[in-house]
């Protein structure tokens, strides 16, 4: 199975699908999580949808369960450079060459990183250039109250877009207060007032040299330093923080009361945390999740879509759009009620995958698939067509068009799969046809289905004893005629078994026949048992070599019946 989640992936990738790629390999991984080949198409899927910090976590996986593989380290490479990592891809691509030093992906991507971080080293390059191209410049914006605001304004958008391409037009806003705000948030330091000076939260300047202090006004008492001023609160961030403090109250009574199964209170207070803050989609997902437990789907599919739209405008955790997505999957499936409504819940589930792989989304997708198609046998199920459907098939045996009465079977089992009679039927065609494996199966599902129906004894019995599988034949037929006694098909089945079995206990059996009927033989797991088991072997050697010990053996019942299965399988000869 994960072989074919991975064809699939491969397909999807080539068809430039890299979404649905990333989707089958993430299943493929699922059943073979070991497997270093499926991390690195998965790393490349990614990559080509520009995910690039995915793609760098599955590279990763890549080499490590496969350090020796030259191919983990483009993978690598490739990722590296879509973070910006140009150094880190150099390293990648040379780690790769010195495993295969021909690879001409290795060698390429080697250029092209060189070149990429020549480009980030230029001269007189700013020295804050690199931190803006860091995979996490956003989050650290986002998460900051004042650089929070900004990211509403679109020239500050636009400057940042701007430095992020070309490092050095840093120093054309460094008089841009926003800019050095962005500055102190991506550096980790605080910025002073009254100049470009800056100082490191956890640190102190740097300590000055002996020579400066002996060379300084002796024994000079060095005053107190005085206290820094407490950093001023912007009133806007002050308020923001109590609005978020506010609505995180509101939150955790409405969590207090669904744990109650007060909905109605639960909802009210994640309502009222959404109009204080609408940056935290939580909010909005917990009130779906209340609709959710109260029966009232259609609610809680709006709120969904709503916790994803602005969850997109806000950028928010990928995880937290996942969840909104599974919970709308949730709430789909409980209003389905044909097979086709299904596929609004199988959607859902798939584009939360695409956004988080959580394994129990992916049982959710794998159970919304599985109902579907029960839903649509159940839809399809009609027992009069399937009569109709089998009197065709039987029509077209008569008229020894084989493939035809096996189409018309097929499509009676679909509209009836429990009725034992088609499944016997299609058995004689696929005998008739020589595909006798599948009319063994076909054959062994009418037994499941009435073990009383001697017609599914003959077929299974006629099948083995045309595979040459003679006392498994004999078997079959002796079971069938302990649900009808007098069957004369069953008893003559019986008989041809037991001529076979005499003739080759006898060695009446052509070479050809006898190589035949001993390679048949030596595939049989009880017949391998027999060989390799201690004891027999002994037994075989006496009966070559000591014929008085052999007789004693024959004594023994289970020995007596080992020997006869070596006899029927043309392994032993009687004469």
């Amino acid at each position: 199975m994960a072989d074919e989640a991975k064809a699939k992936g491969n397909a999807a990738f080539s068809a430039g699908r890299f979404e649905e790629a990333v989707q089958h390999f993430s299943d493929a991984i699922t059943l073979a999580p070991s497997n270093h080949v499926l991390y690195s198409n998965r790393s490349a899927a990614h990559a080509s949808l520009h995910h690039y910090a995915e793609a760098l976590d599955d590279a990763k996986k890549t080499v490590e369960l496969k350090p020796d593989w030259a191919k983990g380290y483009s993978r690598l490479g490739a990722a590296h450079i879509g973070l910006g990592n140009a150094e880190d891809a150099v390293s990648a691509y040379q780690k790769g060459l010195e495993l295969d030093p021909s690879n001409e992906g290795l060698k390429s991507g080697l250029a092209d990183a060189k070149t990429a971080a020549a480009r980030a080293r230029p001269a007189g390059a700013s020295p804050f250039g690199q931190i803006f191209n860091g995979p996490d410049v956003w989050s650290k914006l986002t998460a900051d109250p004042t650089t929070r605001s900004y990211l509403q304004q679109p020239d500050f958008v636009q400057m940042m877009r701007e430095v992020q391409k070309n490092p050095n037009m840093i120093n054309m806003y460094l008089q841009d207060p926003r800019m050095m705000n962005v500055l102190g948030v991506l550096l980790n330091v605080k910025m002073r007032a009254g100049g470009d000076d800056m100082e490191r939260e956890m640190g102190s300047s740097e300590a000055e040299p002996e020579s400066t202090k002996r060379a300084a006004e002796p024994e000079k008492k060095v005053p107190e330093p005085e206290p820094e001023p407490e950093p001023m609160e912007v009133p806007e961030e002050r308020t923001a923080k109590e609005r978020k403090a506010e609505a995180q109250k509101e939150k955790e009574k409405g969590n207090a009361a669904y744990k109650k199964k007060d909905f109605e209170t639960a909802i009210a207070h994640y309502t009222k945390a959404m109009e204080i803050d609408d940056e935290d989609i939580s909010y909005i997902t917990n009130r779906a999740a209340v609709y959710l437990e109260m029966g009232k789907y259609d609610e809680c599919i709006n709120d969904c879509d709503k916790a994803v739209e602005r969850g997109r405008e806000l950028r928010s955790d990928y995880k937290m759009v996942a969840r909104a997505l599974t919970r709308k999957g949730n709430a789909l499936m409980k209003l389905a009620k044909t097979s086709k409504d299904y596929d609004l819940a199988i959607e859902a589930f798939q584009k939360a995958l695409t956004e988080h792989r959580n394994p129990d989304t992916l049982k959710k997708l794998n159970d919304a698939e599985k109902a579907k198609k029960e839903l649509e046998q159940q839809e399809y199920f009609d027992p009069k067509i399937a009569d109709e459907e089998r009197e065709k098939g039987n029509d077209f045996f008569k008229q020894q068009n084989y493939p035809e009465a096996v189409r018309h079977y097929t499509e009676a089992l679909k509209r009836n799969p429990k009725d034992p009679r088609v499944y016997s039927n299609r058995a004689a065609c696929y005998t008739k046809l020589g595909a006798l494996p599948e009319g063994l199966k076909d054959a062994e599902k009418c037994i499941e289905l009435d073990p009383t129906f001697t017609k599914g004894y003959t077929r299974k019995g006629a099948i083995q004893f045309f595979m040459k599988e003679y006392d498994k034949a004999m078997l079959t037929y002796q079971e069938g005629l302990k649900h009808d006694p007098n069957n004369q098909e069953l008893t003559d089945g019986i008989r041809r078994c037991v001529e076979q079995v005499n003739k080759a206990g006898r060695g009446d059996l052509t070479p050809e026949e006898l190589q035949e009927r001993q390679a048949k033989g030596m595939q049989d797991p009880e017949i391998q048992g027999i060989l390799t088991d201690p004891i027999m072997r002994q037994v075989l050697i006496d009966f070559q070599e000591n014929p008085s010990a052999a007789q004693n053996h024959l004594k023994n019942p289970q020995v007596m019946n080992k020997i006869q299965k070596l006899v029927n399988a043309g392994i032993v000869q009687i004469k």
